[in-house]
Order: structure tokens, then sequence, then C-alpha cells
């Protein structure tokens, strides 16, 4: 038997010193600090064989497929625990480089859930299958309903189901990608091929009966009944299929309202992974937009939502790779801020750039400790001061946390 001593930063139960295998620790799923269990064990990773014993930062999951379906890590903690875990996995990445800086406390923009979700369907033997994979499997979990979804995507597994069907003849697997919009729900089928007449009539017909703002299959429009739209600030945002979007409307607002409050007095801002503009069309309310981004469609929402708002400042967007194209020292001097909100690898490239400028206030939003502690150190070693980092958790009971930091030079 073994005693779970705390939890890693993916969310899995840490055992230490497992001599008999060699090794110094082991990770195993859906365990609490405290609990005593019998696991069977692979290289550094185990599996519960049985829970012995609750430890006291255990609680009753909410869904009953905690522990099968690979969505929510952290169902089995407690409130508190869940907390002190996940505002620990910011300030231990800051750590480790060496910042000196408390973490304030954790901001809660679950709201009334995510508005993005990705069902697999499959179908044998006549029977239709819907839900999420198994945790480090490709196995289908069987779901009709998930607790973390906002209201709007409560059907989202039987309108999946329901688009099976009418695929069958060309496709036994698919993946359907839903966001819920304002004007109703954008749904993107991946996987079919080749949709012929029948497979199109079907589509269409199931549109129309479920009322989808959009269906499209890859990217490609089957049917648009009202264009799906975002509110940002002022601005109506027509979404390209599949765009990125933050996971729960609540989550968009507080970190815009974070990364607005930052910025108050900046009347000319760079916003660098800009997307379709969450920051970009708040700010322009204020102040002088550049906003840049590698993806073509994203920018083009981003414009059309901007040319299409009164009242707000000027937004010039521009089709950038700022991985392999970033801003230099001279362009970024021009501003007098700039927002960050890169992918999970960081911002490496531009954020040595922003070491070497002028610029008073940096704003980095980020999705993933690690990279975001690296880039922090970055700025400082550069000479910035890191004033504040806020945690923001929209990812309920995952590893996953936000945070926004506030970088100003002396």
């Amino acid at each position: 038997m073994v005693t779970v001593s705390h939890m890693g930063h993916r969310g899995e139960g840490v055992v230490q010193a497992c001599e008999e295998r060699g090794i110094s620790r082991c990770f195993v799923p859906y365990t609490a600090p405290g609990d005593i269990a019998r696991i069977a064990i692979l290289s550094d990773r185990g599996d519960v064989v049985e829970l012995v014993e609750h430890g006291p930062h255990r609680a009753p999951p909410t869904c009953p497929h905690a522990g099968v379906c690979g969505g929510c890590a952290v169902q089995h903690l407690t409130r508190g625990s869940y907390l002190t875990w996940k505002h620990g996995i910011v300030q231990a990445a800051l750590d480790r480089q060496g910042l000196d800086i408390q973490v304030s406390p954790m901001v809660d923009a679950h709201g009334d859930g995510r508005r993005r979700a990705s069902v697999h369907v499959s179908i044998s033997g006549g029977r239709v299958s819907t839900g999420f994979m198994r945790a480090r499997s490709h196995e289908l979990v069987a779901i009709a309903q998930c607790p973390v979804l906002c209201p709007e995507l409560s059907d989202a597994f039987d309108i999946a189901g329901a688009l099976m069907v009418a695929l069958t003849g060309i496709c036994r697997a698919m993946e359907v990608q839903f966001t819920a919009t304002h004007t109703g729900l954008d749904c993107n089928i991946l996987g079919p091929r080749n949709l012929g007449y029948d497979q199109h009539t079907a589509l269409t017909r199931i549109a129309q009966d479920r009322n989808l703002a959009r269906l499209c299959v890859d990217g490609d429009p089957v049917l648009t009944q009202r264009e799906p739209t975002i509110r940002m600030g002022r601005c109506d945002v027509i979404l390209p299929a599949a765009a990125f979007l933050q996971a729960t409307q609540r989550g968009e607002e507080v970190l815009s309202s974070l990364v607005g409050d930052r910025l108050r007095d900046a009347g000319n801002v760079a916003d660098l992974f800009c997307g379709v503009g969450p920051f970009a069309l708040r700010l322009s309310e204020h102040a002088t937009i550049y906003a840049a981004d590698s993806n073509a469609a994203s920018l083009s929402a981003l414009s059309s939502a901007a040319n299409h708002t009164r009242g707000i400042k000027p937004v010039t967007t521009k089709l950038r790779d700022l991985f392999t194209d970033a801003l230099t020292t001279t362009e970024l001097n021009k501003f007098d801020a700039v927002v960050l909100d890169p992918p999970r690898a960081g911002a490496r490239h531009q954020t040595r750039a922003l070491a070497d400028s002028d610029v008073p206030v940096v704003v980095s939003v980020s999705c993933d400790a690690a990279s975001f502690a690296r880039d922090a150190r970055v700025l400082v070693e550069g000479g910035y001061t890191l004033e504040q980092v806020t945690p923001v958790d929209q990812f309920k009971w995952s590893a996953h946390v936000e945070m926004v930091g506030l970088f100003s030079r002396p």
C-alpha cells in the first residue's frame, strides 16, 4: 500500500519513493493527498487497484463519469484543496524561475460553464455512441450530459448523434466542435469526406430542425441560418469556423477586465497573438490598436468587427507569424503598451525583443504556467518589474489555469 503525499501539476496524486521499482516517485490519477491505496505501477505512473482509505482532501465527484472520462482530472478534491493546488501551479512555476512575487488569489471564471466543446461520436452495429475520450486513451466514454458545459450546450451530445446517423454511409467516427454564440450554436464536423447530395440534404435538415446558427464540415459551411456572433465590448464579432475563443464567457470577461484595468492610460497599444480580438476590440474604446496574429480568418473577423463599430479608435490588423517574425525593438518602441497572449508554447522570440525595448508596460496573458514564467524571466532580466500575477480559473476541475501578469519599466 502507498500514501499519496501531494498533487502534481497535471492533477495526479504523487507517491514518493517506490524503491522496489527503482523510481523516486509515481504519479497516480484520481487520487488526493492523504489517500491510502493499492496501485499497479508502470514506469513512473500508476493506476489505483483499490482505494483503501480516503484522505482529508477527497470529496465526492460531481459527475458520475469522473475518474473515467479524461475531461476532468480533479473533481475528487475538496474546494479548498483544489484552489490551493491550482494556485500553487502558478506559484511553483514562478519560483522555479527565481521570480520573487506572491501570486494574487485565484479568480473564479467558470461562470455558466464552458461554451466550447469537442464531442466525439461513433457508430457500430447501428448503435451511436457520443461522449469524450477516456483518460490517456482513444477509447470513447459514452456521455449524454456534462456538468462543466454551459446550458446552451445541453443538447450537444444529442445533436452530435443525429449528425452521425446522417453520415453513417460515409463515416463511422467523427468529432463535432460546438461553440455557443449569442446567435445560437456553431457546429463544425471533423472527419467525414466526400459528402454527397443525400448527406448534404440530411445535414441541412438537422441544422434547420435543431435551429443551429451554422453547420460546417471541416470549416466549409453546409448551412448558415445566422452568422455565429460574439459580443466583445461594443463590437459584434462573426466567428470563423472553429475559431479560437476563451473557454467560458466569464473567462473572457475577467481576462479582458484585468488587461483593461492595467492599460487605462495607454493610448497606443500592440495586441500580439490577438486572435479574434477580445482584448483589442475592448481596448479600442480608448486606445489606437495594432493587432497581429498568424490566423488570417481571425484577423479578418476582428477587422470587420472594428470597421462596423462606431465610436472606437482605429484598429490596424497585421497578418504576421510572431514566432518567426517577431516585432523588432524599433517597432515596439512606438507603443505605450503591449499585450501578449501566445499559445501554450509561449512567446520566446517576441519576449526577447520586448526585453530590449523601451515599452513602458507589458501585460502577458497565458494558459501555461511554465512558459509564462520562462517568458517573465526574460522580461525581468531585461529590466522589467513583475508587479502582479493573477491566476484565472475558467477550466474547472482541470489542470489548466490562465494567468495575467503586469510588467512595467521603472
